[in-house]
Formats: C-alpha cells, sequence, structure tokens
C-alpha cells in the first residue's frame, strides 16, 4: 500500500455518496409535489353545495330557506322516483337560472296533485355534470 497515493487520492467514497444523495433527494422532491398535486387535486373537485330546504304540505311547495347559490339546472326533484323538473331545469324557479334563499323550486299548489301525502319520499339531488351528484334535501312524508 502506497501512502503517498492514499494521501492524494480525492475519488474515494465521496462521488458515490454524492450520487445517492442527488437521488435521494430526486424521489424526495417528487414525493412532495406528486403529494401536493394529489392532495390539490382533490379539494378542488366539484363539492356538493350546502343548503336547507322548507318542505310545506299545506301548499305544496318546496323552498330553499339557506345555504349556497346553487345552479338551477345541476339539481333536480324527485317525488317517490318520478322527475319533477323540465330539461331546462326545475318546474318554478321564477325564471332565474340560481337558486338563492327564499326560491320557491317546487310549486303544485293550484294543481291539485298532492305529492306530500303519506308514504311520500321527496328527494332533492345536486349534480356536478362531471360524475358526481348529491342529495341535499330530502322530505319523507
Amino acid at each position: 500500500m502506497n501512502l503517498k497515493t492514499l494521501l492524494t487520492e480525492d475519488d474515494a467514497v465521496s462521488p458515490v455518496i454524492g450520487v445517492i444523495l442527488m437521488v435521494a433527494i430526486t424521489v424526495i422532491l417528487a414525493a412532495v409535489i406528486a403529494t401536493f398535486v394529489l392532495g390539490l387535486g382533490d379539494s378542488v373537485s366539484n363539492n356538493a353545495p350546502q343548503a336547507t330546504f322548507e318542505f310545506n304540505p299545506s301548499d305544496n311547495t318546496i323552498t330553499m330557506t339557506g345555504g349556497d347559490e346553487i345552479t338551477a339546472s345541476k339539481v333536480t326533484v324527485t317525488i317517490d322516483g318520478n322527475d319533477k323538473t323540465t330539461s331546462n331545469g326545475l318546474l318554478e324557479v321564477g325564471g332565474s337560472s340560481t337558486i338563492t334563499a327564499g326560491t320557491v323550486i317546487y310549486d303544485e299548489s293550484g294543481n291539485g296533485d298532492q305529492p306530500f301525502t303519506k308514504d311520500t319520499t321527496i328527494r332533492i339531488t345536486w349534480d356536478s355534470g362531471e360524475g358526481s351528484s348529491a342529495t341535499i334535501g330530502s322530505y319523507n312524508a
């Protein structure tokens, strides 16, 4: 063993350690970025709006009483599984394309139809248009 060569030689283990550290840093950085991107993608997804509704059996109306503003075309009212909306959205939203607090979304008061009879299930469903949906209101008579 030549002691002079050993003392002047620089490339022992340091290049290997440098490469290992660079690979480790790259892997950790990629994992952090992937976690951020995937986590951010979940939070941007179409979350169902929050809303409260008043179901009034005496005059056969459903009124939104509070919550987020909702696009009318994304809301469906079903009574015992029968769709009670038109192709353009809800039956009665006063010509508006959005539903806000105070909007009557269903009105059968003058029709004689009695949708709020015993054993009737009324469901208000929101559909994102991108594959997700949620029930935002329901009533069981």
